[in-house]
């Protein structure tokens, strides 16, 4: 399975599903798609999410996610990047290259007009492994490389909570997202 295979097979699970907001029959899906071919296919489906994964390792877009979500760490943004994942290649290759142009995304808008809704998915990353328990009834294997992450670009090495600074770099989401100096939205919400 190349990258472009793995792109169709969430494009796929996202029309099956029917509901694009739905990311758990999205999850559910891509699980039922993937479960239906070889063990070496799901073997090299789970390596192209690694480098999905890995590719979208990026400094702006944490800093996007922290906006969105009002606070993001580690483990927070992986999740994130899975929702992301969800919401197709054109949306996933979009932020990637413009971070800020989530603010047009139909889920991140509804998700600032709404208090408490996080955009992100933790089984997204796990299609793969939970597919390959279907299809052969044993745990994807353990020793599959992971593809590299990109070093985090120094530039955007700043305390995220410092609003000025956030503003200035992603105008579009902090505008949706953080409508107001005074809001206390992000700090309700804030994941350590």
């Amino acid at each position: 399975m190349d990258i472009d295979q793995f792109w169709a097979l969430i494009e796929s699970a996202r029309v099956s599903a029917g509901d694009h907001a739905d990311c758990e029959a999205i999850v559910a899906q891509a699980i039922s798609l993937l479960s239906a071919l070889t063990a070496e296919e799901i073997i090299a489906a789970d390596q192209r999410l690694s480098e999905v994964m890995a590719r979208s390792y990026l400094h702006p877009l944490w800093a996007a996610a922290y906006v969105i979500n009002g606070g993001c760490s580690n483990d927070s943004f992986d999740y994130f990047r899975g929702w992301l994942m969800l919401q197709g290649r054109s949306v996933f290759e979009t932020a990637l290259a413009e971070p800020d142009g989530l603010a047009d995304v139909p889920a991140v808008r509804a998700a600032a007009a709404a208090d408490w809704t996080d955009l992100r998915h933790e089984q997204a990353l796990s299609i793969a492994a939970e597919a390959y328990e279907i299809a052969t009834g044993q745990d994807l294997p353990d020793d599959l490389p992971l593809a590299d992450r990109p070093a985090l670009d120094p530039g955007w090495n700043f305390d995220f909570d410092d609003r000025q600074e956030m503003q200035r770099r992603l105008p579009r989401l902090t505008a949706l997202c953080w409508p107001g100096q005074q809001t206390t939205r992000h700090r309700r919400r804030f994941e350590p």
